[in-house]
């Protein structure tokens, strides 16, 4: 460009200022311009257009009124906004300044508790952050400073929490103690408003279910409530204001109600569970709200003998009416569930374009591994989903189709089969030996079937995120394989020794293919969510107590902190007085690492700068599916450095008098033993089948045994050995050779 041009730019744009120019440019300099005025117009000429008008400044996102508003420099609802896109349009935090990121402050919000269950996430209004410690309790936080404002301490009993809901424009915080008590707190003082309790007795007409877990959600006057841990529970709406009871929907229908005769005339105690696990998402301008039913509870939630159908509205989403409760659409996405394979995440609502048409989509799932993206008016699948043939067992009157996405799942949905022997620990789908393998979907009876995603994931209760950015929604996953029989307890068996880790995974839900997916070391299933920003960052702790920061265009790691304890919890960001902040809550919970994952109570900030210091770094989590019981010296033992095939161990550390296939039916199921030292094992004689010490993943010996046979392995080098039995896998053991 010639110099005289810029230079003319540069003043008709006020860069370069001239006297001249200053009313041409929008201001105003008290006389007429002295340069040509625009002409008038010509007699009877139509008057000029009108300029448009000013486009409504966007509500802040702490009023609640729209799905899909960016956090701002509030974040003021788990899941970020009532979409559950955990996004923020915050972004002086940018990613070359991410790794200057320090410590702000922490609050150890109980006085320094190292126990509980922590899974709950903040929630940030007014530069005040609400947070539900393991005891149940509520906190509020100064933003800025991390003093405590105020607490109020439950005087009904510990309670495992997910998140507060904070209603603004009544000034109260919304809270769940146990007895099925909804509390109102003032947000000034944390001082009781009210407290109403339900009913707790399914026999009261008036009984809702369990309340507990799920976090609140704040919306126009009315709380929305979700029931959990029960045999039967309803997703449903109470007046913000008194507590009151507005709306309710059972996830199982009584008579005469929609989806009833999809149970297959099951007994009643058979049509439980589907219970609403986690928080609904709102759509005002729809007038919705979608929530997610759980698995089947009745009996076994393996056994679906006994009530052949779908088993509505359980493994489903349900659109309801905002205001009335009234039913408008729902989809089924695991068809009669025997697996616990229920998508039970928080519904993300999202505009994308689709075949370059914009669609307003609900994002669906998923412990299956797969999102099953639906229109949010009327559940339509704009991308095409198909119910597909599945193998069948007659005995479990299971479903002969399943839904899946025409584009797939986005993680494997079969076992490997990865020859021992070879790398360590290998494929991260690799199969445990000596289990029938199997892929999701393939139906049991009373041989252990083993199958990937397992009912701990794919994903499950973490929170997803949606990028107004990117266009991404991200989600952290495990691996954790799942053997399932009528035999297993609870929802299947994760079979010890397995790895259990984790990815990172984005997928564009414009076309429901992967965009990138990034391997970590540990299961990010579970309270594991992710936070993204307008600045391409995107945030996620770990078991570990790392809270990390990645691209969120490709995952690679930009920042670490380790903030002392496992996060359970969803990253947050906000703002006061012109800074960015980035807070968590570092507390852990037990699944899946059980008491292996490090406990705390710490709720951190980060800023920019930041110099408080991460704490020790504690003792990260077992990675490898633990063996039952406790470590027994080999050299103590009854019978020294001997292990007794299919057999229960009895308090003296001797084996039981009868063969066995229970998991723990080795004796001792853990041994410590030195160095160099040899171990028998042994197939007692008074057992009627053949049994292995199966060794893997090493590969280090395979031993088949008949009854009465015995062999002898020496362990000539330090580590841990896990093994099982050919006859049934379930009986496992390990070797801790130090």
């Amino acid at each position: 460009m010639k110099q005289k041009s810029l230079v003319t730019l540069l003043l008709s744009c006020g860069v370069l200022t001239s006297p001249l120019l200053i009313s041409a440019c929008g201001g105003s300099s008290g006389s007429a311009p002295v340069f040509p005025s625009v002409p008038a117009p010509a007699p009877n000429a139509p008057p000029p257009p009108s300029a448009p008008p000013a486009a409504a400044p966007e509500p802040p996102a702490s009023d609640l009124s729209s799905c899909c508003t960016a956090g701002d420099k509030d974040f003021p609802k788990v899941g970020g906004n009532l979409g559950n896109q955990n996004y923020s349009s915050l972004h002086k935090i940018n990613k070359g300044l991410v790794g200057q990121l320090g410590g702000a402050w922490v609050n150890q919000i109980e006085g320094g508790m190292t126990t509980g269950t922590n899974q709950s996430t903040t929630v940030v209004v007014d530069g005040v952050i609400y947070i539900e410690s393991a005891l149940g309790n509520v906190i509020a936080v100064d933003g800025k400073t991390g003093l405590t404002k105020w607490k109020w301490t439950t005087p009904y009993g510990s309670i495992t929490r997910r998140g507060v809901a904070v209603a603004k424009d009544l000034g109260l915080v919304f809270t769940v103690a146990t007895g099925n008590r909804l509390v109102a707190l003032r947000t000034d003082t944390g001082s009781i408003a009210w407290i109403k309790q339900y009913p707790t007795s399914n026999t009261d007409p008036d009984y809702q279910g369990a309340l507990q877990k799920v976090a609140l959600v704040y919306h126009d006057k009315r709380v929305y409530l979700g029931t959990n841990d029960g045999n039967r529970g309803a997703a449903f709406s109470a007046d913000a204001t008194t507590g009151k009871v507005l709306t309710s929907f059972w996830g199982v229908p009584r008579p005469g109600e929609i989806g009833y005769d999809t149970w297959g005339g099951a007994a009643e105690s058979d049509r439980a569970g589907a219970t609403p696990w986690i928080h609904p998402a709102v759509d005002p301008e729809l007038g919705m709200v979608y929530w997610t039913f759980g698995n089947v509870r009745g009996g076994s939630s393996q056994n679906g003998s006994t009530r052949p159908g779908l088993n509505l509205f359980a493994n489903s989403i349900v659109a309801l009416d905002l205001k009335t409760g009234e039913y408008k659409w729902h989809f089924q996405s695991v068809h009669h569930d025997i697996w616990d394979m229920d998508n039970v995440m928080s519904p993300v609502l999202a505009d994308v374009k689709i075949d370059g048409r914009e669609r307003k989509v609900v994002i669906y799932g998923s412990k299956t591994g797969m999102y099953y993206i639906l229109d949010r008016k009327d559940g339509s699948a704009p991308l095409g989903i198909d119910e597909v043939p599945v193998k069948q067992d007659a005995r479990q009157a299971s479903w002969p189709t399943q839904p899946l996405p025409r584009q797939g799942a986005w993680t494997e949905t079969c076992i490997v089969d990865q020859p021992l022997g070879t790398a360590i620990p290998g494929d991260p789908n690799r199969a445990v030996p000596n289990y029938t393998k199997g892929c999701l979907y393939d139906a049991h009876w009373d041989v252990p079937i083993l199958s990937i995603p397992g009912h701990g994931g794919g994903a499950n209760w973490n929170h997803q995120a949606f990028s107004q950015r990117t266009g991404l929604v991200y989600t952290g996953m495990g691996y954790v394989a799942a053997a399932h029989s009528l035999a297993e307890s609870s929802n299947g068996l994760r079979p010890p020794g397995t790895y259990m880790t984790g990815a990172v995974v984005a997928v564009d839900p414009g076309t429901n293919l992967v965009k990138w997916k990034k391997q970590m070391p540990y299961s990010l299933a579970h309270g594991n969510g992710i936070l993204t920003t307008a600045s391409d960052l995107l945030f996620i702790g770990q078991p570990d107590g790392n809270l990390l920061a990645l691209d969120a265009n490709d995952g690679s790691e930009l920042w670490r902190f380790q903030t002392g304890a496992a996060i359970s919890a969803s990253p947050v960001t906000y703002e006061i007085d012109g800074e960015q902040y980035v807070a968590v809550y570092s507390g852990g919970t037990g699944i899946p690492y059980g008491d292996s994952a490090p406990r705390g109570d710490r709720l951190w900030a980060f800023k920019v700068g930041g110099t408080v210091q991460p704490p020790p770094t504690p003792q990260p989590p077992i990675v490898r599916r633990p063996v039952s019981g406790a470590a027994v010296e080999g050299a103590a033992l009854p019978t020294p450095n001997t292990v007794f095939l299919a057999r229960v161990q009895t308090a003296a550390n001797e084996p039981g008098a009868t063969e066995s296939t229970a998991v723990n039916a080795m004796t001792p199921t853990w041994m410590r033993v030195p160095a160099n030292t040899t171990v028998t094992f042994t197939n007692p004689g008074t057992n009627a089948n053949t049994h292995c010490a199966t060794q893997f993943f090493e590969g280090r010996f395979a031993f088949r045994l008949a009854p009465g046979q015995s062999a002898n392995h020496t362990f000539d080098k330090p580590g841990e050995y896990f093994y099982n039995d050919c006859h049934s896998p379930r009986p496992t053991g390990k070797i801790v050779v130090y």
